[in-house]
């Protein structure tokens, strides 16, 4: 619970209407009711603002004339959505206090109020660090390092020797240091190599569900400060993702790979291995790419889906591809003599 006033002097936003107007919670500008605070970050749905029952509407100076409540008045409305979405979040810790289940080696060191979920284990010479949060049924290998305030939720793996910075929130399911898929063949027999870096991630990282980050095979698996990874992404051994680099669900980062700074990869994104990506590239939803990219901006591949009939056609065109482009060579050929022999009787 907060004032309209107390979140403006938060955020430095400018107050429309009773400062005094207490707001309890978040919800939907359509679904808004007396002491909830909505948002709205995009005009076009401006004539929403007139039917809302919202006790407070979070908005931009532009916006603030169309409404005819209470209003918070910011710079970057959906930026303030975030800020107050913290300020009023409800969700539970992973744990409070230390299981009585939990499992914990003697030589483990301990930082002040760290919490330790239900028989989660925590092995020889663990270092976690003031004001950590491990959930229920997580393991934490031998030598790993944890720092100060960083959260995980349950049924984690963090392998031996990973290190995670300041102020990270890894989600359930999610291992963190397992082998790299790395192997010899010989003569059609695989021989593991053991794979025998780490995995090193920056401060304020946030991890999703279900998500693997490799360990190195000599070199460490390295993510930057202030990256973002999704549900269900793959980062194969070796890689470096840069500095601020927000990565959605489902993409996949092949080995030995540098991924600049600030770069988005959407969904299902596929990374080739043994590449280099610069700083500031965008890919959108289901790009594959095969090699380095040196120039920031934005890159897509991948085909939409279409209808079945016109798929069909499509690739039975796309098989006839080499023959079209043999019979366009010739005739270019062709035409290229006949103007020549032209220019001769000239």
């Amino acid at each position: 619970m907060i004032t309209l006033a107390e979140l403006a002097a938060k955020l430095g936003g400018t107050v429309k209407g009773d400062g005094n107007c207490v707001i309890h919670k978040l919800a939907a500008l359509e679904e808004a009711g007396k002491g909830d605070i909505a948002f709205l970050a995009n005009s076009k749905y401006r004539q929403h603002l007139q039917s809302s029952q919202a006790s407070v509407v979070i908005l931009s100076e532009e916006d603030a004339s169309f409404c005819p409540t209470n209003a918070l008045i910011l710079e970057n409305p959906y930026l303030g959505f975030a800020k107050v979405a913290q300020l009023l979040d409800t969700t539970p810790n992973p744990s409070e206090g230390i299981a009585d289940s939990a499992v914990i080696a003697d030589d483990a060191k301990l930082g002040n109020n760290v919490s330790i979920g239900a028989n989660t284990v925590i092995e020889s010479g663990v270092v976690l660090g003031d004001d950590v949060i491990i959930g229920a049924n997580c393991f934490i290998g031998k030598c790993a390092k944890i720092a100060a305030r960083s959260k995980l939720w349950s049924n984690i793996s963090v392998y031996h020797d990973v290190v995670i910075g300041e102020d990270c929130l890894v989600q359930a399911n999610t291992t963190i240091g397992s082998d790299g898929f790395g192997y010899a063949n010989d003569k059609g027999r695989w021989e593991k190599i053991p794979q025998l870096g780490s995995v090193v991630i920056g401060n304020s990282v946030e991890i999703g569900a279900c998500t693997t980050i490799d360990r190195g095979a000599l070199k460490d698996t390295i993510i930057g400060n202030n990256c973002i990874i999704d549900n269900q992404v793959q980062i194969a051994h070796n890689v470096h993702v840069g500095e601020g680099t927000a990565i959605a669900g489902c993409a996949v980062i092949a080995g030995s790979t540098t991924i600049g700074k600030y770069c988005v990869l959407a969904g299902q994104t596929g990374i080739n291995g043994h590449i280099t990506i610069a700083d500031g590239c965008v890919f959108t939803g289901r790009s594959m790419v095969a090699k380095s990219i040196e120039k920031a901006g934005t890159y897509s591949s991948g085909m939409p889906a279409v209808e079945n009939r016109e798929w069909r056609r499509t690739t039975a065109r796309l098989r006839q591809l080499d023959d079209m482009y043999k019979r366009l060579s010739r005739l270019e050929k062709q035409l290229s003599s006949a103007n020549h022999n032209v220019k001769d009787n000239d």
